[in-house]
């Protein structure tokens, strides 16, 4: 086996732009709540231009077994292969600010030496920020404004971001790995993780996508376009979702619960002043907030 990372990646074009562009990344195959993730690339495909810079040789680092790229038989002869593709593409936003990015399906194998590669194209263009981007679901109501949890390689970097858990753990995906690695080695990475409600995780959640590209914006500064299409699905799928409320009595009352759960826990951490001070409170001073807020709602109504 070739342990030289360079073995698993080429690069195409040596555009000047790509030194010293931001690097996004999102990668097919974990977790993509809503398909929000998989929503930010589209978006960019259909709205800038994309010239691949890079390409990883998937042949190393897929299992074709497990998810079997697609074959066509034409009459009398196999006509077209999906090749599965991992490439890096140098965009423009609409200010004609250069980027680039990183998407295909999730390796099966070689993690770390698929790390080691994106790693070595880091150094190579001097790419000063790296960013990923995903839904994840959560117990969370559609009818209240997406949440998103924000990490970083750097304290500094994290912003716009209120915990909802102190440590979890998950499991292991490339991106994260990516990560990891990026903030042992003292370099400047994000990932923006989309709170969807985990009763849509299964569909297309536009809204998902739409919170993502606000938080790429703030993250990066580039000035990603908006998309009157995006909208109007957002719009139609919001509009599905509450026909369907309305039709079933046991699923409005689920909503209700969790827009009860969700406006109670942000209240009392509204009132929580751990939080307005920046620190991370554990899991037993989350539930004494909570509790401490009951209490006094309780103490409110029972003094009407």
């Amino acid at each position: 086996m070739n342990d030289d990372p360079w073995a698993l990646c080429e690069v195409l074009a040596e555009p000047p732009e790509a030194r010293g562009a931001v690097l996004l990344h999102f990668l097919d195959g974990f977790m993509d709540a809503g398909q929000a993730g998989r929503g930010v690339v589209d978006h960019l495909f259909k709205t800038l231009e994309h010239t691949p810079v890079a390409s990883f040789d998937v042949d190393q680092l897929i299992d074709y077994r497990s998810r079997r790229p697609n074959l066509t038989f034409s009459i009398d002869r196999w006509s077209d292969f999906e090749a599965p593709q991992l490439v890096v593409y140098l965009m423009r936003d609409a200010s004609d600010r250069p980027f680039l990015l990183m998407t295909g399906p999730e390796p099966d194998f070689a993690w770390e030496r698929f790390v080691d590669s994106v790693e070595d194209l880091i150094e190579h263009w001097n790419v000063p920020l790296t960013l990923g981007f995903q839904g994840i679901p959560m117990g969370v109501p559609h009818t209240r404004a997406l949440g998103m949890t924000v990490h970083a390689t750097r304290p500094e970097l994290v912003f716009d971001n209120r915990p909802v858990f102190n440590e979890v753990t998950v499991p292991g995906n490339a991106a994260g790995l990516l990560e990891y690695r990026l903030g042992e080695s003292g370099r400047d990475a994000i990932g923006l993780s989309v709170h969807v409600p985990h009763y849509v995780m299964q569909m297309t959640y536009p809204a998902a996508t739409m919170r993502l590209l606000e938080g790429i914006r703030e993250a990066t500064g580039l000035d990603l376009p908006a998309d009157e299409d995006l909208e109007l699905e957002r719009a139609q799928v919001d509009s599905d979702i509450a026909e369907q409320v309305a039709e079933s009595e046991e699923v409005a009352d689920v909503v209700k619960t969790l827009e009860d759960q969700y406006d109670s826990f942000t209240e009392a951490a509204d009132a929580d002043e751990m939080l307005q001070e920046g620190r991370i409170p554990t899991a037993d001073e989350l539930g004494a907030a909570f509790e401490h807020f009951l209490a006094e709602r309780q103490r409110g109504e029972d003094d009407k």
